[in-house]
């Protein structure tokens, strides 16, 4: 099964099992590219979120215009923080943001129970690392990547470029079968 990619500079489509990297300085704006990649030819979505809470997910979602019935979110911050939890039936939470077993669960649950196209926003590899480890992290990176494949799903995985060695960046880039990498002026660049 192919997808469309509705990423400048990137391929029409991708097929199934396709993990994309997008590499991004710390401060870049990336909400546009994460959000036109959840909303083009797309069934049913997961946003796994180390970085903001499923409220903020939630409202970027509305903002960009992207279909919230077909959407599940994964809040890895508020229990740890203490923060009021939504109950929804889309919305899902594990302790802390290093329940690494819990994240991957999650995302195994969601392409168990749902068919057709189905994508995953991983926002972001970055704070999972720092909430876990390098080697951790790029564990269940690793995970996940097998799981899209496994279920014929694609996913985009946020990565900020220098908050890690280079040889981390460069590990990432070369696990990844697409890297869209975005400049702080915005430029778009792609390798497939």
């Amino acid at each position: 099964m192919d997808y469309e990619l509705a990423i400048e500079g990137a391929p029409d489509t991708i097929p199934g099992g396709t993990g994309v990297l997008l590499v991004h300085p710390s401060t870049g704006e990336t909400d546009r590219i994460d959000t036109d990649f959840l909303k083009t030819d797309t069934d049913h979505l997961l946003v796994v979120s180390t970085r903001t809470t499923a409220r903020e997910v939630q409202q970027k979602l509305e903002y960009y215009g992207v279909d919230e019935e077909n959407a599940v979110i994964l809040d890895t911050l508020s229990v740890e923080r203490g923060y009021s939890r939504r109950s929804a039936s889309n919305f899902h939470y594990v302790g802390a943001p290093d329940d690494l077993d819990g994240i991957v669960e999650v995302v195994r649950e969601f392409l168990d129970t749902h068919d057709g196209k189905l994508r995953i926003s991983f926002d972001s590899i970055t704070e999972l690392a720092y909430y876990a480890d390098e080697d951790r992290a790029r564990g269940a990176v690793e995970d996940v990547l097998a799981l899209l494949a496994e279920h014929d799903a694609v996913g985009l995985f946020h990565l900020a470029e220098e908050v890690h060695d280079e040889a981390v960046v460069e590990g990432y880039r070369e696990l990844f079968d697409g890297v869209v990498t975005l400049t702080a002026d915005g430029t778009v660049t792609c390798e497939f």
